[in-house]
């Protein structure tokens, strides 16, 4: 496992923006894969010990993914992602909002930009989160969102190495 890898986490209060760039040792089409196909990111996108449980996805622009993040009582915290923008291998945006289970988000939520670049043998994720307000930022931040994502980053890594030895 190669522990030279990118891991950059920025907060921009006067942007209202969260910025993340993350390298990791796989090819570009494997990470692509890895944030667009809901059955491996229900093996990654949750920081342990909670799981994903996607219950829809439709990868297109006006499409979505309604999932939910079970804590390991069982719990459920479910989210939208509404996909605004896909340039296939490249980049897609996205409006994420908390929601209850009948798929009622929760407003405001945060636009996600993700960029992918393949560097040599490593892709490059640079995910920018826009916040409509200061205090929406600093909500997400208290919740422990930072570190969540940190651990749910480190988990898409230990399953790309996983992909690797196969």
């Amino acid at each position: 496992m190669k522990t030279d890898l990118l891991f950059d986490f920025a907060l921009n209060k006067a942007a209202k923006t969260v910025v993340i760039n993350r390298e990791f040792d796989a090819e570009l089409a494997i990470v692509w894969d890895a944030f667009t196909k809901p059955e491996i990111l229900d093996q990654w996108w949750a920081p342990k010990p909670y799981t994903s449980k996607t219950k829809y996805m439709n990868f297109e622009v006006g499409g979505k993914r309604f999932y939910a993040m079970v804590s390991p009582e069982g719990n459920e915290h479910w989210a939208i992602h509404k996909f605004t923008s896909i340039t296939p291998k490249n980049n897609f945006k996205y409006l994420n909002a908390f929601a209850d289970k009948d798929e009622n988000p929760v407003l405001p939520g945060s636009d996600w930009d993700l960029t992918f670049r393949e560097q040599g043998e490593k892709t490059k994720v640079s995910i920018t989160i826009y916040n409509d307000s200061l205090e929406r930022m600093e909500k997400m931040i208290e919740m422990g969102f930072k570190e969540g994502f940190t651990a749910t980053l480190k988990s898409l890594e230990e399953l790309l190495n996983m992909v690797k030895k196969k």
